[in-house]
């Protein structure tokens, strides 16, 4: 694990146990939010089912990482189709919050836990799903969590990305301005080709690919889809 890698992810640690996790609580739920933050909701609602119709109807006998599952949506979703689903977060707080609105009908289907989602010893998956949880990294950093993450992976890793926009650069420009104490951790834009390009260079995923499955945009909530095919 590179060093950008653990710093980054050391912020993101910090920001959803400490800075944000009653935010990101509320915002995961159904309670009422402001109109920023629901269109945040929206937007993040909109990915997951794009990511969702990507994969099988029928999970049965599937086993599925959900790698920065938060409070876990997407893994109550996967769990519904069959999938045996692991659910990792960085953030202790959003996994017991993940924990205490597990269905019980699904409690076996489905299984928290808090840690790095690049950590050995979680076995073998069918399929990752990794839904606004690198957003955070740099394409170098990318690169070495898809890398990783391929090394335990049958048949393919769906991820988000932020895409490299005029419009997302400008609003990440503006949130420069805002003090610190009011930034979440920042977002690294990345294109589809610059992946592509490191891609290349890494020795269990030079002859694969990145493929766009679709762009969300919901007001400031900006996210591209992709998949890599293994």
């Amino acid at each position: 694990m590179n060093e950008s890698y653990a710093k980054t992810r050391d912020r993101i640690e910090t920001y959803f146990d400490k800075t944000a996790a009653k935010t990101w609580e509320v915002l995961t739920s159904d309670l009422p939010v402001s109109g920023i933050r629901s269109r945040v909701r929206l937007g993040r609602e909109q990915m997951r089912g794009a990511l969702l119709s990507y994969l099988p109807s029928n999970l049965n006998g599937m086993r599925v990482l959900d790698a920065g599952c938060g409070t876990g949506q997407t893994s109550v979703e996967l769990a519904k189709r069959g999938a045996d689903v692991l659910g990792i977060d960085i953030s202790n707080n959003l996994i017991g919050v993940a924990n205490e609105r597990k269905p019980v009908e699904l409690s076996h289907k489905v299984q928290f836990q808090s840690g790095d989602m690049l950590l050995d010893g979680y076995g073998k998956f069918d399929y990752v799903v990794a839904m606004d949880s690198l957003i955070h990294y740099g394409v170098e950093d990318i690169t070495v969590a898809l890398s990783q993450l391929a090394g335990k992976t049958t048949n393919s890793i769906l991820f988000t990305v932020a895409p490299k926009t005029v419009f997302l650069s400008t609003l990440l420009a503006f949130g420069k301005l805002l003090p610190q104490s009011d930034r979440s951790p920042r977002i690294a834009p990345v294109s589809c080709a610059s992946l592509n390009k490191h891609l290349r260079t890494t020795s269990n995923l030079k002859n694969t690919e990145v493929e766009i499955l679709k762009r969300i945009k919901v007001s400031f909530y900006i996210s591209e889809a992709l998949i890599i095919k293994l």
